[in-house]
């Protein structure tokens, strides 16, 4: 059974830094055509891509230059380094995970998906 564990969310300034991790278990997911991806849901909002990364990475043009996505493939394990957090970044964040190849975008491309972890970025 596949399962992915997201931690390192948390109450920030804005300005500040958060890094988000997720730990795949059950499965192996490899650089070749299995996106891992973030998404992010505010309240009363829909479900929206942040980032993903397969053989290419991938941004929401929101957070360009201020957050980066990685992989460490040997820990089956997705990063997410969040730099210069806005208010407007207060979201629970969702790690996936795609067992296809489809769009790395699009969350009807990912299989799996974490429970999330609450970002708070305050004023």
């Amino acid at each position: 059974q596949v399962q992915l564990v997201e931690s390192g969310g948390g109450l920030v300034q804005a300005g500040g830094s958060l890094r988000l991790s997720c730990a795949a278990s059950g499965r192996t997911f490899s650089s070749y055509g299995h996106a891992l991806g973030w998404f992010r849901q505010a309240p009363g909002k829909e479900r929206v891509f942040v980032a993903a990364i397969s053989l290419n990475t991938y941004y929401a043009d929101s957070v360009k230059g201020r957050f980066t996505i990685s992989r460490d493939s040997a820990q089956n394990t997705v990063y997410l380094q969040m730099n210069s957090l806005k208010p407007e970044d207060t979201a629970v964040y969702y790690c996936a995970a795609a067992s296809g190849s489809g769009a790395a975008t699009l969350w009807s491309s990912y299989d799996y998906w974490g429970q999330g972890t609450q970002v708070t970025v305050s004023s």
